[in-house]
């Protein structure tokens, strides 16, 4: 758990993991000696549904030859049409018991080694214990339907947040989309000709449940309705 006595605008790299392997909806599962294997969202289960991590020390029924080295890929994209859909990507590495099958009836044990998450900041490591002490992201698996659902029906209200981004962007924006949201915040993806650039607006208070999300966004756009200046970045 995070101290209290700090606000926190961003969630970290645990949390990121957490709620990519929590809203997943394939995963490329890819074993030594073996053809990667791709795994789909068929059944209404999170892909991560169908391995389970523990502790090498737990449980570990075979010896250290029979285990097999597996590693398990995601990648976060954006639900929305943004420039470059692709925001983060996690490696799971571990151990598994036999060489990973789809037709399991039941969770696959695997021995956890590491995670990777890496996004256009960079790269951080994320041990078993860190994904443990995590809480879940309340908004992980909606987060998807809420992004859409804005841009399709609320698409005009979007521009309306940049009187909350500070200090105020260059000039020239050509297009203005959410690029994610999590229990901290939105963040805005500007698109100027060529490149782009993500900003962050954090909401007032954290999200501990799904059905605050919407109260929070909300409160956003009130306080872009109020800022004082105009917005005239767009071209």
């Amino acid at each position: 758990m995070r101290p209290s006595h700090s606000r926190v605008t961003q969630p970290t790299a645990a949390e990121r993991v957490l709620s990519i392997l929590t809203a997943a909806h394939s995963m490329t599962v890819v074993s030594d000696g073996h053809d990667p294997v791709e795994v789909h969202r068929l059944d209404g289960t999170a892909a991560i549904g169908h391995i389970h991590l523990h502790e090498p020390s737990e449980g570990g029924t075979t010896r250290p030859g029979e285990r097999v080295p597996v590693r398990l890929e995601f990648t976060d994209i954006a639900p929305t049409p943004v420039r470059d859909r692709m925001r983060a990507r996690v490696t799971v590495t571990g151990l598994l018991s036999a060489p990973y099958t789809t037709d399991a009836t039941e969770s696959t044990c695997m021995e956890f080694g590491q995670a990777v998450f890496e996004d256009h900041r960079g790269r951080a490591f994320v041990t078993l214990d860190a994904l443990q002490e995590t809480d879940p992201d309340p908004i992980a698996t909606s987060e998807a339907a809420m992004l859409t659902h804005l841009v399709d029906d609320h698409g005009e209200l979007v521009p309306l947040l940049l009187r909350l981004v500070q200090p105020q962007p260059e000039k020239g924006v050509t297009r203005i989309l959410p690029l994610a949201m999590d229990r901290y915040g939105v963040t805005l993806r500007l698109e100027y000709p060529g490149t782009h650039r993500d900003v962050r607006l954090p909401f007032p208070k954290p999200v501990v449940r799904l059905d605050q999300a919407g109260p929070q966004i909300h409160a956003l756009l009130s306080a872009a309705r109020r800022a004082s200046h105009r917005n005239q970045l767009l071209t």
